[in-house]
């Protein structure tokens, strides 16, 4: 191999390279074990993990699983299954992204939606660039101080490298400013509004005749829901929104220390052409008989990538699979049972905290469903609180600053678990 590379050692291969970055002794690696071994020495490790109960949210949050997901999921018929290419084998797996893309229409009130993005984030971010691909000559996008920060860095990210502008409206008593909006609006040269609801502070918004003045400008107005909140609020089709996206793992997606999650982007028939991913459809074949072939697909995985609509090439099959196991398995009962009980508790673990006399709602005249924010009161710090309530085994909530926090529960939380909580801040 040397030989073919014109090279006389390694060394001499690898000269281009600084010494300085070189490895100058052997890897630290322990020695080899059996099998045997090796299996004890990771239940060790594992066995150091402290499990805790989970209040924190800002956009991951725990969910129950229906036991029936993971045991189907684990099949190999789907861990194996990958881009369906070809029809005539993939009716599987072209039915399952089907049947996802026509709940999360469902769910979002939108003509149709694609399979999928890696998650809200990334989906936030391309329908970003779908607005100023519809716009063609504007080059401002702007996006609302209460969307979650980790959406919108992946944003800036991309708006960055694309020569687009991002603005940030202001906030104001935790929901988007309507006439900062507006006055941002009268600027011009505005491609697309994003908006948040419930936001990252928790609050559920409120659009109405944000549309309009949108419209008005000839920008797109996309709204960002995480995926649960959908079967309790008003969904982004309902505000004449042109582009509805977030983050599914809150259908029953474990945590993962961070994934893999799923990110759904929907919109109207008017931009159907432009969105990244497959849109799956149903037909028949030369026999009458019902089948599903893939409608549309971007093309960045094919031919003429300079032109594609994107370069997300993977449609987190999986993770779509698992959505659609969710959804059909819930129903639309139980989704809306699921955020009553998870709102129910909330409330009640709000209302119990600020009785404690430490802990206030830092915006007690806006609704919320199951996650809202909170002011630690002096001498009291966001820190403190944390720290003692992991002391616990509880995972307190999402810090924002010295005197702020985010907490969610979910329908996982028991009346025994936010009691602890409460007399744990109680006796701070």
């Amino acid at each position: 191999m040397l030989r073919r590379c014109g090279a006389e050692s390694i060394d001499d291969l690898y000269s281009s390279v600084p010494s300085t970055l070189r490895l100058s002794a052997p890897y630290s690696l322990p020695e080899g074990m059996s099998e045997q071994e090796v299996s004890e020495a990771i239940g060790e490790m594992s066995r150091r993990n402290r499990p805790l109960t989970c209040f924190a949210g800002a956009g991951a949050y725990d969910h129950y699983t229906p036991a029936a997901i993971p045991s189907l999921l684990s099949r190999s018929e789907y861990l194996t299954a990958y881009t369906p290419y070809q029809p005539e084998i993939s009716q599987g797996t072209l039915q399952y992204i089907f049947e996802y893309q026509s709940m999360m229409c469902n769910l979002t009130g939108m003509d149709v939606c694609n399979a999928s993005m890696y998650d809200g984030a990334t989906a936030t971010a391309e329908a970003a660039l779908l607005a100023v691909h519809t716009a063609r000559k504007k080059r401002r996008v702007l996006i609302s101080a209460t969307v979650d920060p980790a959406v919108a860095s992946v944003v800036s990210t991309y708006m960055r490298w694309q020569d687009i502008a991002l603005e940030v409206i202001p906030e104001r008593d935790g929901s988007t400013d309507r006439e900062a909006m507006n006055e941002m609006l009268g600027a011009g040269d505005v491609a697309g509004v994003i908006l948040q609801s419930p936001n990252y502070l928790g609050v559920i918004e409120d659009f109405e005749g944000f549309a309009g003045t949108i419209h008005a400008s000839k920008a797109l107005m996309i709204v960002n829901t995480r995926a649960m909140a959908l079967a309790a609020i008003r969904p982004a089709g309902e505000w004449d929104a042109d582009i509805a996206v977030g983050d599914a793992q809150s259908l029953g997606m474990p945590l993962n220390y961070g994934g893999p999650y799923l990110g759904y982007m929907c919109t109207t028939n008017a931009h159907m052409r432009k969105i990244p991913g497959r849109i799956v459809g149903a037909t028949t074949d030369g026999e009458g008989r019902r089948v599903f072939v893939l409608t549309l697909q971007a093309r960045e995985q094919h031919i003429r990538r300079e032109k594609a609509t994107s370069n997300i090439c993977s449609n987190q099959g999986i993770m779509t699979l698992h959505a659609a196991m969710y959804l059909s398995l819930m129903g639309a009962a139980g989704l809306l049972e699921a955020n009553r009980i998870s709102a129910d508790a909330a409330h009640y673990l709000a209302t119990r905290l600020e009785e404690t006399g430490k802990i206030e709602l830092a915006f007690p005249s806006r609704p919320f469903l199951n996650e809202f924010a909170v002011k630690v009161k002096s001498p009291l710090t966001v820190d403190a609180v944390l720290e003692a309530l992991e002391a616990c085994g509880i995972l307190g909530g999402v810090k924002i600053d010295e005197n702020m926090m985010i907490i969610a529960v979910t329908e996982k939380r028991t009346p025994a678990q936010i009691e602890k909580y409460i007399s744990t801040v109680k006796e701070l």
